[in-house]
């Protein structure tokens, strides 16, 4: 099995409150979840309201699977208009490394 994160740093536009932010993260939080069948979350910057950390997890059987799905949830969100994408950080684990450290 292996797990992959994709950890995606966004600047938000012409936003002037959190509920204003909330407004736009909400949808692309629940845009991933119901498109790609993954676990998403605002993970960082929750007190920043032009800013947003959003945290997003997938497992698969193959390394390939969790890079495709990772690499497709970035590209939508980089994808959207309303948003800038400053950076994008994947990593994957494989439940092979832990057994071999037990």
């Amino acid at each position: 099995m292996f797990v992959g994160a994709l950890t995606l740093d966004i600047l938000l536009g012409d936003v002037r409150s959190l509920k204003e932010k909330r407004s736009v993260v909400r949808p692309i939080v629940a845009e991933l979840r119901r498109k790609f069948s993954v676990s998403v979350a605002e993970t960082g910057d929750q007190h920043l309201y032009r800013r947003c950390e959003i945290g997003v997890a997938v497992a698969a059987s193959t390394a390939a699977h969790c890079a495709e799905v990772m690499d497709s949830c970035e590209r939508f969100v980089a994808g959207r208009p309303e948003i800038e994408l400053l950076s994008a950080r994947q990593r994957l684990f494989s439940s092979e490394e832990e057994s071999n450290h037990g």
